[in-house]
């Protein structure tokens, strides 16, 4: 849902300044610890002092691949940066995932592994990076063991960041492994890396007429992933039959795609969506269009051979000039696509006809999902920022609701649902009619898995969470898009340029709360420790309890009546396409 909202906001507010507010030289420097055989592989604030400097003696444990030593902090064992498939260079560039050879020496896991290549940052969301060496993945465990019995559920985290940019380094899964203290279940925790951009999701001519899976190479590697739990969890205390998939954002579109899959049927048996669940994905004619012009642009022609031979020998710095710049996509970024195999349909189709993988699902999204695109906009407006006008919020409307995408009339009715007057601020009311479209699209498809699975649906309402972003003139972040990640994922700060901040009391409960509802949600398919309560099962019954509100000072429930007031889905069902 997200991705979508952020493509149109991005293309439709005013122009963006194409730099980012740091200095070239900080940049190259930034890039340059990405590269492969540079200090990439950095060590995590909490994995210092004594426990890395005891790391000869840290847990180790046996691996398909070989062993790995990692290092125990907090009574959580951590495995960062194992490699869970072969390096995608030279010719298995734009291929499925490949087993990593074995290696016979144990392996140093405390410090995370490489950062998929990406050049777009949505502000300071990401880690700019060209190492194409980055599929590795982190474990996060508090039984570091081979069980006797059954295993810890497992949680398989999918990072955000539009399928574009984002890196596992900043999710600290420490806290979701010991449940919280609110009666959450121990979990092991796996973040991992995929593949981004152009580089995890491209459909061209050439590459797809090779004979092997095609498009979604980075929908491939989350599989790939999957299939690496079922070898390898249980030596970590895991168990293999009780494993939930889930993400933010791009992760939480992932989740549901691989949900669809029917390549990943049987290796996960739970979902989260984490703003939120998804509808709609590109064609395969659409990607098609996309990715052949993009080995037009790169100067690939001739023969499919030619055409392929020459987009694998083009350098990660070529690829990523004409994937995007710092704040925005180039014209060939597709992201996942209905390729017919891996995704054979939309998830909306999906949930409607039933073709999918069956498990329980969890998902919502946070009240304000598109402030963070708005920040991120205003963030690359300067120096100096501008804040979001009037003339901005009514040509955002009149671009996005009118012909040919929406009938003549519609953008009068937008503004005549939104007007200006009723808001402080022009921020405000771009806000609302940039979230609203996609918290009701998110409803619906809740409404439609309830049908035919268990499904838990929720609103993140806390409107004053710390945020990672810099003061921004007349910016208000409230419950903003990624806002919400910090509650699970401790001291959670986007990439390197965002500020982290730790919870206060209130802060520090909800969070509680959060983590023992996802861990508890990975043991049972229920949030809930025991019944229905606090969370109540997603029901359409008039009068009941549907959806979670999560808030501070206390949870609350709402009906989906309630819900759909929120977010005047009265008003854009009769608008909206699903």
């Amino acid at each position: 849902m997200f991705t979508r909202l952020l493509r149109l906001r991005l293309r439709h507010r005013r122009p963006l300044v194409a730099t980012l507010p740091v200095a070239a030289a900080t940049m190259v420097a930034m890039l340059a610890l990405s590269v492969p055989g540079s200090a990439a592989r950095s060590v995590p604030a909490r994995a210092q002092a004594a426990d890395v400097g005891n790391a000869a003696n840290g847990p180790v444990v046996r691996t398909d691949r070989g062993r790995v030593r990692g290092f125990v902090t907090n009574g959580v064992s951590e495995f960062l940066g194992i490699p869970y498939a072969a390096p995608p260079v030279g010719p298995l560039r734009w291929q499925p995932p490949q087993l990593h050879a074995r290696w016979t020496k144990t392996l140093d896991a405390t410090s995370y592994g490489p950062t998929c290549p990406q050049v777009t940052t949505l502000g300071v969301f990401a880690t700019p990076s060209v190492s194409e060496d980055c599929l590795y993945l982190n474990v996060f465990t508090p039984k570091p063991r081979r069980p006797r019995g059954q295993g810890l559920p497992v949680l398989v985290w999918i990072h955000g960041g539009g399928n574009v940019d984002g890196e596992s380094n900043d999710y600290d899964g420490s806290k979701l492994a010991t449940g919280g203290r609110y009666g959450g279940s121990n979990t092991v925790v796996v973040t991992i890396n995929y593949r981004l951009g152009l580089l995890g999701f491209l459909a061209n001519s050439a590459l797809d007429s090779e004979g092997h899976l095609f498009g979604n190479y980075g929908i491939l590697d989350q599989q790939a992933v999957l299939r690496w739990v079922q070898r390898n969890i249980a030596a970590f205390g895991g168990d293999p039959n009780r494993v939930t998939m889930g993400g933010q954002s791009a992760g939480a579109q992932d989740t549901d795609l691989n949900v669809v899959s029917p390549l990943a049927a049987g290796l996960f048996n739970g979902g989260i969506s984490e703003s939120a669940f998804s509808g709609q994905i590109p064609s395969l004619a659409s990607a098609m269009s996309k990715g052949d012009a993009f080995a037009t642009a790169a100067g690939c022609t001739g023969t499919d051979a030619a055409v392929a031979s020459c987009l694998r020998s083009l350098t990660v710095p070529q690829i990523l000039q004409l994937q995007g710049t710092a704040n925005a996509n180039g014209p060939y970024v597709n992201g996942p696509m209905v390729d017919g195999t891996v995704i054979p349909l939309t998830p909306t189709q999906a949930w409607t006809t039933g073709q999918y993988n069956h498990m329980p699902m969890m998902g919502g999204n946070v009240e304000d999902e598109a402030n963070f695109g708005i920040g991120i906009t205003e963030y690359f407006s300067g120096p100096p920022m501008t804040p979001v006008t009037a003339a901005d919020y009514t040509n955002y409307v009149t671009r996005t609701y009118s012909p040919p995408a929406y009938p003549d009339g519609t953008a009068d009715k937008v503004l005549a649902e939104y007007p200006l007057s009723n808001y402080a601020t022009p921020q405000l009311a771009e806000d609302r009619v940039m979230t609203d479209p996609g918290a009701c699209r998110s409803l619906y498809n809740a409404g439609l898995l309830a049908e035919r699975v268990p499904t838990y649906d929720y609103t993140f309402n806390y409107q004053n969470a710390p945020y990672y972003f810099p003061a921004m003139p007349g910016f208000v972040p409230l419950a903003a898009h990624t806002i919400d990640i910090q509650f699970l994922f401790p001291l959670w700060h986007g990439g390197i340029f965002g500020v982290p901040h730790p919870l206060n009391a209130q802060e520090t409960t909800l969070s509680n709360e959060l983590v023992a509802a996802w861990t508890n949600f990975a043991r049972t398919g229920n949030p809930n420790r025991a019944d229905n309560s606090p969370w109540p099962q997603f029901t359409s019954a008039p009068g009941a309890a549907a959806v979670l509100n999560e808030n501070v000072p206390s949870l609350s429930t709402l009906t989906v009546a309630e819900t759909s007031a929120m977010y005047h889905c009265d008003f854009w069902n009769t608008i909206l396409t699903f």
